[in-house]
């Protein structure tokens, strides 16, 4: 068994090496709008608070994640900053062209905001599989989370416009999936 101080800073370690990964992953046109930043001490505890907070007024899940985080020793925030459009005028974010989307006035959403290319949330989703996968062949313990995401954009801690969160630890069992 490890010690806890040795656990922890290998939490970390792994965390930074996530950061690592999720920076160098393929980006749409080698253009880099992801945002990446790597809590661990007060500010991870500021957003188990915050979940907590939120799930006052939502639903349930976010106690149930908060209880998660509590047990991570760092957190991956990995968001994106979906605003600005490659010039494709692919369609996939619902307006007939790159230049309606850029026209259209953008909106707080209750979590996010939006509209969002959608070659910016397929960079997020590359990151995020980047970063998940190292922490695979590290045997870190990591879980892809929303609410994590979301609270630490209210707290100010990220500001891109769509944020997810991987807690990360390394434990004997995933604190992460057996909830």
């Amino acid at each position: 068994m490890l010690d806890g101080d040795l656990r922890k800073d290998l939490a970390v370690l792994s965390a930074k090496l996530m950061a690592l990964t999720a920076q160098t992953a393929p980006k749409s046109k080698g253009e880099d709008d992801v945002e990446i930043a790597v809590i661990e001490g007060e500010e991870k505890d500021r957003i188990v608070e915050k979940m907590l907070e939120m799930a006052e007024s939502r639903e349930k899940n976010f106690v149930r994640d908060a209880e998660s985080v509590k047990k991570a020793d760092a957190i991956l925030l990995i968001g994106v900053y979906g605003s600005k459009t490659l010039g494709l005028g692919c369609g996939a974010c619902g307006f007939e062209s790159c230049r309606a989307f850029e026209e259209f006035e953008r909106k707080e959403g209750k979590d996010f905001s939006g509209p969002n290319c959608a070659f910016k949330l397929i960079d997020l989703g590359i990151a995020i599989g980047s970063a998940a996968k190292l922490a695979s062949i590290l045997g870190a313990d990591t879980r892809v989370m929303y609410r994590i995401g979301t609270a630490a954009r209210k707290l100010g801690l990220a500001k891109s416009d769509v944020v997810m969160g991987i807690p990360v630890s390394v434990t004997a069992k995933n604190p992460f999936f057996d909830r």
